[in-house]
């Protein structure tokens, strides 16, 4: 499946993700796994139609694309990182699953993507982003990107740090000090934003807390 470069990142913000992942990338989806809780439940939840378009938003090493592509091997995926670096990596595992012909990818700002800049294509079925809104500054355009992008009945699912109201205060403040060094920061008003995104397109909505607040989930849709 070919892929474009026609929407370009901004520069501060690739070089930044660069710099972050250009060692973490190697034992990103190792250590990963432990703490972006929720991932293979949105997996689970997508459920394209025969022959739909999935796309991931700031897709990384991957992971969840390869996971999805197995899972569901009448749909095709696509995928955009702001990073090189991580981009590399997955090419790398994409090629090793032998999945090429069904995951193509690209580099990409999610701010202002579309698919049709990025692969020359006017909608997809599934958007979806994983732990992703947590590190983009300007998170709020692409939510309503990811929701722009979207076919008639098509559906945008998301997963992200939530705001830990249910765990105990030391693992709160743990957990966003480690998040801290990655540059990091839960959206403690995802759920606001993702209404008024929804709302706003005449999209309907569900948002829950997952793990007692560890995780937000939500799906936008016809």
């Amino acid at each position: 499946m070919s892929s474009s470069n026609a929407s370009m990142p901004t520069p501060d913000h690739a070089d930044s993700m660069d710099a972050i992942y250009r060692t973490q990338r190697h034992i990103y989806d190792l250590t990963r796994k432990y703490y972006l809780l929720g991932r293979d439940r949105l997996i689970a939840d997508l459920a394209p139609p025969p022959g739909g378009l999935v796309l991931e938003m700031g897709c990384g090493t991957a992971r969840n694309l390869i996971v999805a592509a197995r899972r569901y091997p009448h749909a095709r995926f696509l995928g955009f990182d702001i990073s090189e670096a991580m981009l590399e990596n997955a090419r790398t595992s994409i090629r090793r699953a032998g999945l090429e012909e069904r995951i193509g990818l690209t580099r990409g700002d999610a701010t202002s993507f579309s698919p049709k800049r990025l692969f020359g294509l006017d909608r997809v079925d599934r958007v979806f982003c994983s732990y992703t809104l947590s590190m983009i500054p300007g998170w709020e355009q692409a939510l309503a990107a990811g929701a722009d992008a979207l076919a008639p009945g098509g559906r945008l699912h998301l997963v992200d740090f939530g705001d830990q109201n249910g765990l105990p205060d030391w693992f709160a403040r743990g957990l966003h000090g480690w998040l801290d060094r990655f540059h990091v920061s839960p959206r403690a008003d995802l759920e606001a934003v993702a209404r008024h995104v929804a709302h706003r397109r005449g999209l309907l909505i569900e948002h829950r807390n997952l793990y007692r607040g560890y995780a937000q989930y939500a799906v936008i849709g016809g």
